[in-house]
Formats: C-alpha cells, structure tokens, sequence
C-alpha cells in the first residue's frame, strides 16, 4: 500500500474588532487570506496561527473552522515542473490579538480590509469562492471538493 500524497494546508481568515479583514498580497496568486502547509508534528491550529504571523506579522486566536476543501486536480507548481499533490485545506475564521502588519517573504504587501470591500481585491476564482464562504458563513462548516486547473470548478459542495 502507497503512503497517502495529500497536502495538508490550513488558512486563516482574520477580522479585527471593527469586521476588517486581513489581506497580503503574494506573489502568484495576487490577494489572499494567510495560511499554508501544515507541518510535520503541527496541528491544524498552530498552523494557521504560525503561517499568519509569519506571513502577515499578527498574532490571531482561532475562534471557529469554516470549511474543508479538497482540491482534487492535478496541476504542475507555478515553476512550471514540479507535480503538485491533491490538498486538503482547513480555513478558520481568527480574530486579531496583537501585532503590526508587516511583508514577508511569501507576502508583498499586507493590509486590513473593509469586509465589504474584499472581494474587490481578490480575483482569482478558487480564492473568490472561499472568501464568499468565509463572509457568509452562519457557523455551519462547508465542505467541498474543486479542480482549480485548467479552469476552476467545484465538484461536490454541502454543509457538514
């Protein structure tokens, strides 16, 4: 038996008092909430509030889960060779602790942004449909499957 190719990524949306929500911008995939993959020996909470301050210098507190994804395309990284594996993402709704926005070294730009300005922002059609998700989510978690590649579009979709 094979040993299973799934990555594990967790995302964190996070809104301060007023209802902002934090942005960076990266470089391959234009504005996006932080996250990232889940490390060995790390659980999904630690590893979204680790990738947002790594990403975005804030500290967060996880206050719910949102959705589930598995993205089950196959597609090549954005170097052009590498295979990318089927992933499992976890998105969580965090709300702000402390810190100051700062860049990174995955992030060109990070900034607060009006709740009802975001989708202004994002454009990429995967990261559009989770931001929708997130900015409507009543407490009943998501679950969905897509293919991002060679054009976005969701497969299976239901409330878990």
């Amino acid at each position: 038996m094979a040993f299973p190719t799934h990555i594990v990524a967790a995302a964190g949306y996070v809104f301060d008092k007023d209802g902002n929500v934090l942005l960076i911008k990266t470089p391959n995939r234009g504005w996006d909430c932080t996250g990232g993959q889940v490390e060995v020996g790390e659980d999904l909470e630690a590893a979204v509030l680790r990738e947002i301050m790594e990403e975005s210098g804030i500290t967060a507190r996880v206050k719910s889960l949102c959705a589930v994804y598995s993205n089950v395309g196959q597609y090549v990284f954005y170097d052009g060779v590498t295979p990318v594996p089927t992933k499992v993402m976890f998105d969580f709704i965090c709300e702000y602790v402390s810190g100051e926005c700062c860049t990174s070294e995955e992030s060109t730009e990070v900034k607060w942004i009006p709740k009802e300005q975001v989708l202004d922002y994002v454009t990429m059609p995967v990261l559009r449909y989770r931001f929708e998700n997130i900015l409507r989510f009543d407490g009943q978690v998501t679950y969905a499957s897509y293919v991002t590649k060679p054009e976005f579009r969701v497969l299976t979709e239901r409330g878990i």
